[in-house]
């Protein structure tokens, strides 16, 4: 376990910075004391995790061989230094969310199932959503189940008919079940 790069560091934030509003409560003191604690990104491996500074420090007792994991798991670097989110970050992105998306109940499982968002399929939308932007997918009961790429911005979407695609998934809580032997190996 060690801390990121200069070089990975700026790939991460320019991955969360797609999705959310700021970065800053990402990794702020948790109080205003001195010896406040804060969360840190470590990686082990290729994936990036974002835990407790104190958790983090405890878990460099631990031989690299036995540790698995520690926090919360965000992603992972691909070989040429791309940067993937898992769906495992959908409560930190949902939290400090810039734009959100919430479908209806006829669509809610078609996108559990691995389709794109369509404009049907919408109930709500962020105003002023551009497009290629990163977005958080709700259910209208406001429980966040994805997250995806914005394919149209909201004016554009108005005037596209009912089958277009509004939102390109990323990733959805149906990969906890389609993917759950490959999702947390190494």
């Amino acid at each position: 376990m060690r801390p990121l790069t200069e070089q990975e560091t700026k790939i991460l934030f320019e991955k969360l910075a797609n999705y959310t509003t700021d970065l800053k409560p990402l990794i702020a003191p948790l109080s205003d004391a001195a010896d406040a604690d804060r969360y840190v990104f470590r990686l082990i491996k290729d994936r990036v995790y974002y835990v407790l500074l104190s958790i983090a420090n405890l878990a460099t007792s631990v031989a690299r061989d036995n540790l698995a994991s520690v926090g919360v798991c965000l992603g992972k670097f691909t070989k040429t230094l791309k940067f993937r989110l898992h769906i495992t970050a959908l409560p930190i992105l949902a939290a400090h969310a810039r734009y959100k998306i919430w479908i209806k109940p006829n669509g809610v499982m078609p996108f559990l199932y691995g389709s794109h968002i369509s404009k049907a399929h919408v109930g709500r939308w962020t105003e002023d959503c551009p497009s290629n932007v990163g977005v958080i997918v709700y259910d209208m009961s406001d429980n966040p189940i994805g997250f995806g790429v914005s394919a149209r911005s909201t004016a554009e979407a108005r005037r596209l008919d009912p089958t277009g695609i509004v939102v390109f998934r990323q990733a959805d809580c149906g990969e906890y079940l389609r993917d759950e032997d490959t999702l947390f190996a190494g």
